[in-house]
């Protein structure tokens, strides 16, 4: 189990290379801002399926997984908040493991977990169970899931930077107002 600074809460992330992870993160180091709490980010990589039943734990195999979720969390941060960000006093964890289980067993009781929230189909969920679903059904912490913007926010919110700020009504022209539906016109 992490330390806790002080013994009080904190805002536990769990990322992966996801919309919803970079979402969630995003909304954590908000959160941790905000309430003036540690963050702890932490990826955890399920083992491979074939290393595992082989036994071949001591082969660099897990020291290989660490590393690159330790390069996966940096580049997470890199993209959402240009580095560390300020004013958050952040640690951050690659594990190797079951992703679910490891965030219910890091997140405390007044712990504050964020998750992403992700779509997939019925196929992706057999081969690999949903971490947020997990982590509600099992954690103590209070669970926060992000779900990433619609592509339909998306384009209206890009649209919206690219547009010239409106000046208002014209005055010089009238203002009409239609209210209700249109007639319909017979043929």
């Amino acid at each position: 189990m992490i330390a806790r600074p002080e013994g009080g809460p904190r805002v536990v992330v769990g990322v992966d290379d996801s919309a919803g992870a970079r979402c969630a993160l995003s909304w954590g180091i908000g959160e941790a801002r905000l309430r003036r709490l540690p963050m702890l980010v932490v990826h955890a990589a399920p083992l491979p399926p074939h290393v595992s039943a082989a036994g071949q734990l001591g082969c660099g195999v897990t020291e290989a997984l660490r590393g690159a979720g330790a390069e996966l969390i940096a580049r997470l941060l890199a993209e959402v908040s240009d580095g560390p960000p300020d004013g958050v006093e952040l640690s951050a964890l690659a594990l190797v493991g079951e992703p679910g289980a490891t965030l219910v067993r890091l997140a405390g009781d007044d712990d504050l977990l964020v998750v992403g929230h992700g779509s997939r189909g019925p196929l992706s969920r057999l081969v690999r169970p949903s971490v947020r679903l997990h982590c509600a059904r099992r954690a103590q912490a209070t669970l926060v899931c992000v779900r990433p913007p619609s592509l339909d926010a998306l384009l209206e919110s890009l649209a919206a930077q690219d547009r010239p700020p409106d000046p208002g009504p014209d005055p010089d022209r009238p203002r009409l107002r239609r209210i209700g539906r249109r007639p319909r016109h017979s043929r």
